[in-house]
């Protein structure tokens, strides 16, 4: 496989906009038989143990479209520190090698390093329907703000980057309808309009904090003490 012996990463999501590490080269890529899916129940960030939200994640099944990042030798010890402090934290995400394509003239196949869920982590969404994740979304807010601006941000930060994920928009349109509606119809006036996710998303969750929490999995996991939680930080600890 071409590219053996190079270091390459795989963002899907913010690290498509916001890699914060060196790099030398950056192309768009597809990764196959993972998709990317709000799979992950969030109780800090985007929510609280009895309001949780839900934050992105690659599941099994389908392909993802997002970027590979070709780091260079001299950087590629400091680049993988960072990113498995970024994203190794609490062990619901799992650093994997794959292959990805790159989706350039070349059309290479390379290895790249990804971090998918953690299936049997705690805090791990199995598929549930779209209302029900709107719900979630709709209600939620932790300490880096509504969950409701996280989705309407990520889905606007892939169709920046020319990627349109139809089931995303589905949910936008669920969690959001007005935003949803106003969006089409920028898109049809060519305008740029002001950003519409935070008053929206503020309105939403002030109604929506009112109502019964119903999911069954963010109260049991609002249950889990400490130390169940901190089960999964081994992995922080074996590839630290």
């Amino acid at each position: 496989m071409a590219g053996d012996g190079e270091l390459w990463i795989f963002g899907y999501g913010s690290l498509m906009w916001r890699p914060d590490f060196a790099h030398v080269e950056r192309r768009p890529a597809m990764l196959a038989r993972y998709h990317r899916c709000f799979c992950i129940v969030s109780t800090h960030h985007r929510g609280t143990p009895r309001r949780p939200g839900l934050v992105l994640g690659l599941d099994r099944g389908g392909a993802c479209q997002g970027v590979a990042y070709r780091v260079a030798d001299a950087d590629a010890v400091d680049v993988l520190a960072y990113l498995r402090q970024r994203e190794l934290v609490n062990g619901v995400y799992r650093e994997v090698s794959a292959p990805v394509m790159l989706l350039d003239e070349s059309k290479r196949d390379v290895r790249a390093i990804t971090y998918i869920v953690e299936r049997c982590h705690p805090s791990y969404a199995r598929t549930q329907p779209l209302a029900a994740q709107a719900t979630m979304i709709r209600s939620a807010h932790g300490l880096s703000g509504n969950n409701l601006d996280y989705l309407i941000n990520t889905v606007r930060h892939l169709q920046t980057a020319g990627i349109r994920e139809r089931t995303l928009e589905r949910l936008v349109a669920k969690a959001a309808p007005h935003v949803a509606q106003m969006a089409a119809l920028t898109a049809r006036a060519r305008v740029t309009s002001p950003s519409l996710a935070s008053p929206c998303a503020a309105g939403l969750c002030r109604v929506t904090a009112r109502m019964p929490l119903r999911d069954r999995q963010a109260r049991a996991l609002a249950r889990l003490r400490k130390d169940q939680r901190r089960r999964f930080l081994y992995r922080l600890r074996l590839t630290g």
